[in-house]
């Protein structure tokens, strides 16, 4: 899941380091989708774009921090909250 997007960022991470250094990059496909200032901007307007789908949201660093958001990862960011659990 999201290969095509990690093999992206790794190809561009050089470039966007000396342009967005600390910048949030939003990836979909083999597609830069927007450069933001926050992680939140970036899922914000990812999910806004992309609804469920999948994107990559990404830090330009020198080394990869993976960030685990578990909403995002159990589907839960559109839950209802009007039923209880």
């Amino acid at each position: 899941m999201l290969e095509k997007e990690r093999k992206y960022f790794e190809k561009h991470r050089a470039d966007w380091l000396s342009q967005h250094p600390g910048k949030f990059v939003l990836i979909k496909h083999e597609e830069l989708a927007g450069v933001f200032g926050t992680q939140q901007e970036a899922l914000v307007e990812g999910a806004r774009r992309f609804g469920t789908e999948s994107f990559l949201v990404r830090q330009v660093e020198e080394s990869e921090q993976l960030v685990y958001i578990p909403a995002l990862t159990l589907g839960i960011l559109r839950a209802n909250s009007t039923h209880p659990a």
